[in-house]
């Protein structure tokens, strides 16, 4: 059920949103310059991973993303839309509309086993962490609101979350942590044991 929910929401928004995602591409490209998307390996459902797509929001180069970061990528991470090109990751099926947020390889081999069961599920678009905090959160905080959503997922809840981000996006609450373009590096949990 839940990848038949996929494919329908990611092709239909593709459908409906293709003017809007065409327009997007072309702020983007007369803005930064070649190269639209933004292409980056990160792990996928048991942390194989996949090329995700996104729109550009940085100029390219060296240097913390704050400083790197456009007006218009500003604008597109605060409505999300940077994130649009993900839904032809859902329709060929490395991602879901609902998950856990795909980080960064490198974040692999810091995981506390319990956290590592983020990977269990397909990331998604946009997910329970997404709804109650963002990038606000503290990695932890965002890390058991992932467990939650593995631990109780449902075509229900996904809906829910889905319902919800709409009102989450319009807020443009929580698109960054204080001082960071998204969230700071994640360097381990504190407590890095078995037990955790």
């Amino acid at each position: 059920m839940k990848r038949l929910l996929d494919v329908i929401l990611s092709a239909l928004l593709l459908a409906i949103l293709s003017p809007f995602l065409a327009a997007t591409a072309l702020a983007v490209r007369l803005n930064l310059g070649p190269g639209v998307l933004f292409r980056q390996k990160r792990p996928g459902l048991g942390g194989r991973p996949f090329t995700l797509l996104k729109f550009r929001t940085m100029r390219p180069g060296h240097g913390p993303d704050a400083e790197r970061l456009t007006r218009l990528g500003r604008f597109l991470r605060r409505a999300s839309l940077d994130e649009l090109p993900e839904l032809w990751n859902v329709l060929r099926g490395d991602m879901s509309m609902v998950g856990p947020r795909p980080l960064l390889m490198r974040y692999l081999p810091l995981y506390t086993p319990r956290q590592a069961r983020r990977m269990e599920v397909p990331p998604g678009i946009t997910g329970w962490a997404q709804i109650n905090g963002r990038n606000a959160q503290t990695w932890e905080e965002r890390f058991e609101l992932d467990l939650w959503y593995v631990e109780h997922r449902s075509t229900a809840l996904d809906l829910r979350i889905l319902a919800r981000t709409v009102w989450t996006v319009l807020s443009g609450r929580g698109v960054s942590a204080p001082g960071e373009a998204t969230m700071p590096e994640f360097r381990g949990s504190a407590r890095h044991d078995e037990n955790s």
